[in-house]
């Protein structure tokens, strides 16, 4: 797998990661008979910040990687038309 790819991989990594914050916060408080935004967060609050953290850093890494994939086709390509 090249650079792009595993950018993406991450990206994927990260929108996964930050779906499942909310799913668990759903799931969390299926059982609740009324619904409201306070309680919408509360039940966010219960599941933490760790799965935005984590969603925060794989979307770092994965445009690190897209950058560094380009950054190195641009070198080649530069290379190639100065010769």
């Amino acid at each position: 797998m090249n650079k792009r790819g595993t950018g993406v991989a991450f990206i994927a990594i990260s929108a996964f990661l930050i779906s499942a914050k909310y799913i668990s916060a759903s799931i969390f408080g299926s059982g609740v008979v009324s619904w409201d935004n306070s309680l919408y967060d509360a039940m966010l609050s219960y599941v933490g910040n760790t799965l935005s953290t984590f969603s925060l850093l794989a979307l770092l890494i994965g445009i690190a990687y897209i950058a560094w994939g380009e950054y190195d086709d641009w070198k080649v390509n530069n290379k190639n038309s100065n010769e």
